[in-house]
């Protein structure tokens, strides 16, 4: 497997901040035989991006930014694709031949990676890319909306459907929802038909959630007694985690009976404490989750088709790549920040 980004591209190059990540220039080079040329027309930016760009992620640059991507197909060595298909990227990476990758669980592959960390990745004019990692750009979405679902959408939709099965009907909080990953999850819980509750720090940022789909809407730092009384004493089914040890204690206090505690990240710190009584006493699970697979992606597009949306926060140009890593340091963003790359 290859990937190779070419052209004009966003590289991480040093961790000194977000000026770690500078637009360069890199040759062309042929296609090979099962991959397919991908003129990128936008790409989003994730915190794994921001944590490259600051020296805080070992990974051993230059590497080009980004794990999400969308563009038009360039030129094609598959007989899947052909030259102008509007395209996505799936971003993962796997290696396609053992026991986990046959049976659509590339997650517990050994070579899994993550597209723009272990690899370069979509902030680029021209990215060669295997062709299992090509699928259709849902027909309703704009090249920006298109760039900002894959990696979020994708973690999000395994947390919720698969993890913490999540059924119609349910409630879901989700916590911390300014983040791309959290607002992913306030759309796909309301597409599947959830009650979804949402926290933040920000006023306008809960205002943002109810406007995408939140019922009611809590202050990050004590939201449990808010959800007990919107749901009757009972709690949240599903309490879907990103923050780690900031929010912990209130998310574990939020959960209703048999509730499901399912986490992909913790960007408040990497250890945390929990008071057991409270886990046992109510049957709680706690469940660990990250990226998800190409049958959960395939979830994700057909939600997409079926009219649900991403959030976009702000597009800038390819150019102002420090520009845009600087907004998501500051917190600013509701939804994924995107980079234009052509028109």
């Amino acid at each position: 497997m290859t990937i190779i980004s070419q052209g004009r591209v966003a590289e991480y190059q040093e961790g000194i901040g977000p000026t770690g990540v500078r637009i360069v220039e890199r040759p062309r080079t042929p296609v090979e035989e099962g991959h397919v040329a991908i003129a990128m027309k936008a790409a989003s930016l994730n915190h794994l991006d921001l944590f490259m760009a600051q020296g805080l992620q070992p990974v051993r640059p230059p590497v080009v930014i980004c794990a999400d991507g969308a563009g038009a197909v360039a030129e094609s060595k598959s007989a899947r694709w052909k030259a102008g298909d509007e395209v996505v990227i799936f971003p993962t990476l796997s290696c396609g031949q053992c026991d986990h990758c046959r049976a659509g669980q590339e997650v517990y592959c050994r070579d899994f990676g993550i597209f723009g960390e272990h690899s370069d990745g979509a902030a680029a004019q021209l990215v060669h890319v295997p062709e299992r990692m090509v699928y259709p750009k849902p027909a309703g979405l704009s090249w920006e909306e298109a760039a900002a679902f894959p990696l979020t959408f994708l973690t999000a939709y395994r947390m919720l459907v698969t993890r913490a099965a999540l059924r119609k009907g349910e409630t879901v909080l989700v916590v911390g929802a300014g983040a791309g990953v959290a607002a992913a999850a306030i759309a796909i819980g309301g597409a599947l038909g959830a009650r979804v509750m949402a926290t933040s720090r920000s006023e306008e940022k809960r205002s943002r959630a109810e406007a995408l789909g939140a019922e009611a809407t809590f202050d990050s730092t004590a939201f449990s007694k808010g959800v007990r009384a919107a749901t009757g004493g009972r709690g949240a089914d599903v309490v879907f985690e990103h923050v780690g040890p900031a929010t912990l204690d209130e998310s574990v206090r939020s959960l209703a009976m048999g509730g499901r505690l399912v986490f992909c990240g913790s960007t408040s710190g990497v250890k945390a404490e929990f008071n057991m009584p409270r886990l046992f006493f109510r049957h709680a699970s706690i469940l660990g989750s990250t990226m998800g697979n190409s049958g959960e992606f395939q979830g994700v597009l057909d939600l997409l088709e079926a009219g649900m949306r991403p959030a976009v926060d702000k597009v800038f140009p390819l150019d102002e790549v420090s520009a845009a890593l600087e907004r998501l340091d500051r917190g600013e963003q509701f939804g994924k920040i995107v980079l234009r790359i052509s028109e």
